[in-house]
């Protein structure tokens, strides 16, 4: 039976998003993933990996991403859900792009230098013959001439520029060197800007045009150019700080992306909210509250402020989503992708018609 869906549901979903992007939709956007499926085909030998990293480099890329088919044959998309792959080869791969060794520990992967520098040594440079750029390449051309459309291939974690930056001088070196060295840090942060937009440019090039549209890890769909920034080394900074350092490269990203969402990662990063907001081209804010912390409704407040700011949010649960859109009239700044099991479709459904986000002939 191979992947329960098709290129028809993909022009359904495509236009579907590009009215959500520009303002146009009037609600939200409602997509549920649901296993359980029989994929009607063999299971691969090779087993099913968090991060494509894991894969030693002898293993084929058309290997990989048959695991991948098999993967999401398992599947079953509801509402506004399409098939979505991502080549995870940890956060902040750039870092190996620009030749930190990359270290899978069968856990995540870590990006190490290899050699400890002084800041105003450091310089990035493009490396022609970079392997994980090339195994990347490699791996997304084998996605796109397998499927042809049929799933979207999402772009690596390419990661944010101060973070990048932190490889090469740990935290706790980079956090001095905003005193010490402010501008051998702009220095650095524009130059790893330049190469970032780059290989963006360069991964996209491989997947387009059988890609159905743009998306990365939060699995947030675009039809146009498209990524979720971050910075996660601003949690350990002040506003004034982020205003300095983080602001005016992530705000010449976003003028250079058509659409674009943060990645606000959690509690110490709430005190750069207003900052955030005032980003004119930035779209929308995905908040992630950080293991310990409450969940989901817990922070109807922070949404509240993100929607009504003009902003669109990224929510992981329905009843975060359902209580947002009922407690505002900005339901249609609402994203929430969720997954579930073959037993939670009745409420699936159930939630995607009270929206109406069920496509024609989805029963």
């Amino acid at each position: 039976m191979g992947i329960d869906f098709s290129l028809d549901r993909w022009d359904q979903i495509t236009e579907t998003l590009r009215r959500w992007w520009a303002g146009e939709l009037d609600r939200p956007i409602l997509g549920a993933v649901l296993s359980g499926r029989d994929p009607g085909r063999a299971e691969p030998d090779i087993p099913s990996h968090n991060f494509t990293a894991f894969y030693d480099m002898s293993v084929p890329a058309e290997a990989i991403v048959d695991r991948w088919d098999y993967d999401l044959s398992c599947n079953t998309y509801l509402g506004d859900a399409g098939p979505i792959v991502w080549p995870n080869f940890g956060a902040g791969v750039v870092a190996a792009f620009l030749g930190a060794e990359l270290k899978p520990d069968g856990r995540t992967c870590w990006f190490l230098p290899t050699e400890q520098m002084e800041i105003a040594d450091i310089h990035f440079e493009y490396d022609e013959g970079s392997v994980w750029l090339d195994r990347i390449k490699d791996i997304c051309g084998a996605a796109v001439n397998r499927w042809g459309g049929l799933v979207q291939v999402s772009m690596t974690d390419l990661g944010g520029n101060l973070d990048i930056l932190s490889t090469f001088r740990p935290a706790e070196k980079l956090l001095l060197d905003l005193y010490d060295h402010p501008d051998e840090v702009k220095r650095l942060l524009w130059e790893a800007h330049e190469l970032w937009h780059r290989y963006y440019a360069e991964v996209s090039e491989v997947l387009r045009p059988a890609n159905p549209g743009y998306s990365a890890w939060a699995k947030i769909f675009s039809p146009e150019p498209y990524y979720m920034l971050q910075c996660d080394f601003s949690y350990m900074i002040s506003p004034e700080m982020f205003d300095e350092f983080v602001r005016p490269e992530l705000a010449a990203t976003c003028k250079r992306l058509t659409n674009s969402f943060y990645h606000q990662d959690g509690i110490g990063q709430l005190a750069h909210t207003d900052s955030l907001l005032s980003i004119a081209d930035l779209d929308g804010i995905q908040w992630v509250p950080g293991d310990g912390n409450p969940q989901g409704v817990y922070w109807i407040e922070h949404y509240r402020k993100i929607v009504e700011a003009g902003k669109k949010v990224q929510l992981g649960d329905t009843d975060t989503a359902d209580l947002l859109a009922q407690q505002t009239d900005c339901a249609e700044k609402i994203f929430c992708r969720w997954g579930g099991k073959p037993d939670d479709k009745p409420r699936a459904l159930e939630m995607l018609e009270k929206y109406g986000a069920i496509p024609k002939g989805q029963v």
